[in-house]
């Protein structure tokens, strides 16, 4: 690649972005094992305190593709350090929050840094050699997976040696450094795409998201039956039906429906929405599963450390299970990896919902549950790449994560509703909440299975076999660029 004497090299670049992208991820886990402590310091309900995962998970499905389409326009090096200031900002509020009002406002600014997802894309895509940019995108995509298993296992040493304001200290600082590296070392990219923003889609999407997570997290105290639930979710479906109507009339959309209308596209990010829904509820309600006390007829009584070593099993086989993906791909086929992958996960739920009784069993379910969205992921990212031309492999990356992310925020809210509609004189929910709560979480692994059926086979796909493996290889590498590494 021809370079001016002031721009980075690709790889320097690709630190700094990686950088950024891994605070990031951590912020979105850092907080699921201390959501319990989070709940008494701040004096707060259990169902409330899961805002504190939702609202961030809503705010990155929201404002990804805004901050994307203004990183085309006005340059992507500017919102990327933007998203990073945003991070640094929310990290600050939340570290000095008295109220869980205002540690849900922080979580909503920390929620923007979502938007360097497409960006750090698009930089890759306009400066990197042709032949890395498949990898390089992999490779961060799989961060925002690792990323978010190492921040629960992580929370409990830092909670432990300090207190859990330092759980947003340290990314703040984490973020300084990040945004400096940027300004200093990520070139601003001379590739511009003129036009404006849709802001009727953009609108209408927060609409939605909003309607759909309110009535879902407040229907337990609210009645499924009430009038303000059914309105809130017939409100979501007028709202999201108005949304796709409008970004298909925008000259410029947010997101491109008809890239999107791609049938190997729109089927992996109907998996990855059901593995979202999946994968965050279990992140988010685990933790607080083993740290219950015994007493309660169930649980563990784990502290914040251990309940976070009970999900390092899952970061551990995903890795393991990603250096031996490609290889699979090229046995079975990406379709064959998904379904499995899928099924593996409804193995892991299933376990969690009727046998956790004992220590080894929720060790067990976290391991499978790791295997088999490490297959899942790395299959599903590669397919969407191959999919779709050079131009938009950014753009259909960074929405399968973001779409992800969406079905993220929406497991959080249904767990959250089902596990807090009973409730013990204690306060602490019953058991059969977790039960139903995860059985539910294994019935829509069963659906992305199904769903994954609908993935055309590879030969139908516009990339070559040889692009395709490329890509699968870079998202298991765990976070770094494979391949040729010639000049």
């Amino acid at each position: 690649m021809a370079v001016g004497s002031r721009r980075a090299h690709y790889r320097v670049t690709f630190a700094v972005l990686s950088l950024g992208v891994a605070a990031f991820a951590l912020l979105q886990s850092l907080v699921i094992p201390v959501l319990t402590t989070v709940q008494h310091q701040l004096h707060t309900t259990q169902d409330t305190v899961t805002w504190v995962l939702t609202a961030y998970l809503l705010s990155a499905s929201i404002m990804t593709p805004i901050l994307g389409r203004i990183g085309d326009m006005i340059g992507k090096e500017r919102v990327f350090v933007a998203t990073l200031i945003a991070l640094s900002v929310g990290s600050l509020m939340a570290a000095l929050a008295p109220s869980i009002a205002i540690m849900i406002v922080a979580r909503v600014i920390q929620g923007a840094g979502g938007g360097m997802i497409p960006v750090a894309f698009g930089i890759i895509r306009d400066e990197f050699p042709a032949d890395k940019v498949a990898g390089a995108v992999g490779s961060l995509a799989s961060l925002t997976a690792v990323g978010a298993g190492l921040g629960i296992v992580l929370a409990g040493p830092i909670v432990n040696a300090l207190d859990y304001h330092w759980l947003f200290w340290l990314p703040l600082i984490l973020t300084i450094v990040a945004a400096v590296s940027a300004v200093l070392f990520v070139p601003e990219s001379p590739v511009r795409t003129p036009g404006r923003i849709s802001w009727l889609p953009a609108v209408l999407l927060s609409a939605w998201l909003v309607a759909l997570l309110v009535a879902l997290s407040e229907a337990p105290s609210w009645g499924w039956g009430s009038s303000r639930v059914i309105g809130l979710l017939a409100a979501a479906v007028v709202l999201a039906a108005a949304w796709i109507l409008a970004e298909l009339r925008a000259v410029t959309p947010l997101i491109d429906m008809k890239m999107m209308r791609r049938t190997a596209v729109w089927t992996n990010n109907l998996v990855a929405l059901l593995i979202g829904v999946g994968m965050y509820a279990t992140f988010a309600f685990l933790p607080e599963f083993v740290q219950t006390p015994s007493s309660a007829g169930y649980g563990f009584g784990a502290s914040i450390t251990r309940s976070g070593l009970m999900l390092l099993p899952s970061t551990i086989t995903m890795f393991i299970t990603g250096q031996f993906a490609g290889r699979l791909t090229r046995l079975f086929g990406g379709k064959a990896l998904v379904i499995a992958g899928c099924l593996t996960g409804c193995v892991a739920m299933t376990i969690l919902a009727f046998a956790h009784a004992q220590v080894w069993e929720i060790y067990l379910s976290s391991a499978i549950m790791g295997v088999g969205f490490g297959l899942a992921f790395s299959a599903m990212s590669a397919l969407v790449v191959a999919a779709v031309p050079s131009s938009q492999t950014g753009v259909a990356s960074g929405m399968n994560a973001n779409i992800r992310t969406i079905g993220g925020s929406i497991g959080a809210a249904v767990m959250a509703s089902i596990v807090t509609s009973q409730l013990e004189p204690s306060g602490l929910p019953k058991e059969s909440g977790y039960t139903i709560g995860f059985a539910v979480m294994a019935a829509g692994l069963v659906l992305a299975a199904l769903a994954g059926l609908l993935i055309p086979a590879a030969k139908g796909l516009r990339r070559t076999t040889g692009e395709l493996e490329h890509a699968e290889m870079a998202i298991v590498a765990g976070g770094t660029i494979v391949g040729d590494e010639s000049e």
